[in-house]
């Protein structure tokens, strides 16, 4: 099926939709960021992980601080991973930093802290999929591959009109098949790296989700999704998201000195190995530990709900604050211990961004 599809391709678009695309990057394209202007895969790769379903103005506050700390691989590989953690507080999906700080140690043991040049190579690194191994070998070295994030989707099927359900594998397996085919053989260096950028450009600036910019697009006169009066149509996917409310009950321990009890969450799932308050999944369940450690049930105070947004669920957080009734001993944690955190102590480690800001009201409003 990729190849029929691919042999279907209309030669005006075939042919013609690369030049365009770098045509108009060059002259209307995003030029300003941190991470362009720059073959260095170490930066390209960093910016590729933190733009993964984070928007670029968010990105732009972290990366230059994340660079600060550690310049090269070499440095990123030799940190603690807490310490990585702590720097991606706040740019959400964790398991991103987790799989970074991963695979800056594979690329110091296994290539020799230089990253490899194929994208069929760099897919072997941690957290490096198909589409951000093609963006790094296309950006830094040249090599003539098309990526396929998100954006890139709907760009191309609106460009094809290519109906075909992006729930179903075989079909995003064609629309792969089909963003190859739009690569020359053998493009110039700086012509793939600037079709790259266009077609990440393309999909943030104009080809929109719900309000595309035709008469501004570089692919107006090919786009078979315009020809039909139907770009929004594309792409198609039927398989819906499914979100979920869940509730939280997080029991924050308070020492006599004003000290909060944290803890690491467990290796996988929502905030792996960042440090939270122990949660629960009701408040029979939290009283339950309040008074198996020693404590009060129903003596501690209930603040107000943190609603949180996740992909796929909303988090209301509900903290309750129960003082800690003993001075010789700490709250049971699971492996990994945990820390006192008292009222001027540095939150220099790794905290989810919610609890993070709540610590810090509660420090505002403190007597």
């Amino acid at each position: 099926m990729p190849a029929e599809a691919v042999r279907a391709l209309p030669a005006a678009v075939r042919h013609g939709f690369f030049p365009a695309l770098v045509r108009w990057q060059a002259e209307h394209g995003r030029h300003g960021l941190p991470w362009q202007g720059t073959r260095d895969p170490y930066r390209v790769w960093l910016s590729e992980i933190m733009l993964q379903q984070t928007q670029v103005s968010t990105v732009l506050a972290y990366y230059p601080r994340f660079l600060a700390r550690f310049p090269d691989v070499q440095t990123l590989a030799a940190a603690p991973l807490d310490e990585v953690l702590t720097l991606w507080s706040g740019l959400g999906y964790y398991s991103r930093a987790r799989h970074l700080h991963r695979c800056a140690q594979q690329v110091v043991a296994d290539w020799g802290g230089i990253f490899p040049e194929r994208a069929a190579d760099l897919e072997t690194l941690s957290g490096v999929g198909r589409s951000t191994g093609a963006a790094i070998a296309s950006f830094c070295f040249g090599e003539p591959v098309s990526i396929l994030d998100g954006n890139v989707k709907r760009v191309l099927t609106r460009l094809l009109a290519f109906d075909g359900d992006l729930a179903v594998g075989t079909q995003e397996k064609v629309l792969w098949a089909l963003a190859q085919a739009l690569v020359p053989a053998t493009p110039e260096p700086a012509d793939m790296a600037r079709y790259t950028q266009g077609l990440m450009d393309l999909g943030a600036t104009v080809c929109t989700r719900s309000k595309p910019q035709c008469l501004l697009c570089p692919a107006q006169p090919l786009c078979a999704a315009l020809a039909q009066g139907r770009p929004t149509a594309f792409p198609v996917k039927t398989r819906k998201l499914l979100r979920r409310t869940e509730a939280w009950w997080l029991l924050v321990w308070q020492r006599a000195d004003g000290a909060l009890w944290l803890q690491p969450r467990p290796a996988r799932g929502i905030w792996a190995g960042l440090f939270a308050f122990p949660v629960f999944h009701s408040v029979a369940d939290l009283d339950a530990a309040v008074a198996q450690a020693g404590g009060q049930p129903g003596a501690g105070v209930t603040h107000e709900v943190l609603r949180h947004s996740l992909t796929h669920r909303e988090l209301l957080l509900q903290p309750v604050q129960v003082p800690w009734p003993h001075t010789d001993r700490t709250p049971p944690a699971a492996a990994g211990g945990g820390r006192w955190v008292g009222p001027d102590d540095d939150l220099a480690f790794g905290l989810p961004a919610p609890l993070r800001s709540w610590l810090l009201a509660q420090r505002r409003v403190a007597p």
